[in-house]
């Protein structure tokens, strides 16, 4: 999907969020605010989101003389995420459904999003998540998917959110042991999503393969990612997608049986899934 007018002041008050993050001076603060003021009046509205958020982000990296403008944010919400998990594996060895419970634990980390447009509060997804219904609901169709599946390809979103697709990987090995997992991440630090580094950090590759897109988008850009990557996201029987960046990158996508997970944070793709923002989505296509 390509960005809406919506997406344009959207776009220019993540600066301002970039700017409290990092504790910028006023004088800095203007400048990053400003720098993307002016850069929006020449975004293409054939890109994605997620695409024009790279060259925004790279423009704020350099301005702020950072690599990763929210390693201080990553790092807190990773401990913050980590907090919940002894009261969710708690919780999903009660379940009476725990796949579903563990799909859902994995959307509601979604919530962990430093680009939406509407925020909300963790321990407040966690603690009712299990008592909501997708709003688009295709579990079906995931279950039937993953009972006929060799190979799942995962492509995470948000740091902190990750350590609940942990949960999820973690599941699915108990389910389906025969299956090859893959969790994919960014190229490079893009807004607060995970990386190689955190990934590592979590301890994924004791559970999986780690694979890095090479993209620099907060989305999976199909024609910016590297050759293994593509190869992997043609070649694989399901693809599990993560939050609101992958599916506006992939809708629409070349392939078929890509889940769609997320929270849905902005009118934007709360229009394009014809469902409203708060609502939880698993959505096959």
């Amino acid at each position: 999907m390509t960005i809406d007018e919506a997406c344009v002041g959207c776009i220019i008050n993540q600066s301002a969020k970039v700017a409290n993050a990092i504790h910028a001076s006023e004088s800095l603060s203007n400048e990053l605010i400003s720098t993307v003021t002016d850069m929006s009046k020449f975004f293409s509205f054939n890109d994605a989101p997620p695409e024009i958020a790279s060259y925004v982000y790279e423009k704020m990296a350099q301005i702020a003389g950072k690599v990763d403008l929210y390693d201080e944010v990553k790092e807190h919400s990773t401990k913050k995420a980590l907090s919940f998990i002894p009261l969710l594996k708690e919780k999903l060895s009660s379940s009476n459904n725990k796949l579903l419970s563990a799909v859902k634990i994995a959307v509601a980390g979604n919530v962990i999003d430093l680009a939406a447009e509407v925020e909300f509060d963790l321990q407040e997804e966690l603690e009712k998540i299990f008592d909501t219904d997708f709003a688009y609901n295709d579990f079906d169709l995931l279950e039937k998917q993953l009972n006929n599946a060799k190979s799942v390809l995962i492509m995470g979103d948000n740091v902190g959110e990750h350590i609940f697709d942990y949960m999820l990987i973690e599941y699915l090995k108990e389910l389906y042991p025969h299956v090859k997992y893959s969790y994919m991440v960014r190229g490079n630090p893009i807004i607060n999503d995970v990386t190689i580094k955190e990934a590592k950090e979590a301890g994924f590759d004791k559970i999986c393969e780690i694979v890095d897109s090479g993209v620099n988008t907060p989305g999976f850009v199909y024609g910016r990612a590297n050759s293994y990557s593509r190869e992997l996201f043609d070649s694989t029987d399901l693809v599990i997608s993560k939050g609101m960046g992958n599916y506006e990158c992939m809708s629409p996508s070349h392939r078929k049986n890509i889940c769609f997970l997320l929270k849905v944070k902005c009118n934007v793709v709360a229009n394009s899934l014809g469902k409203e923002v708060g609502d939880i989505v698993c959505k096959m296509a």
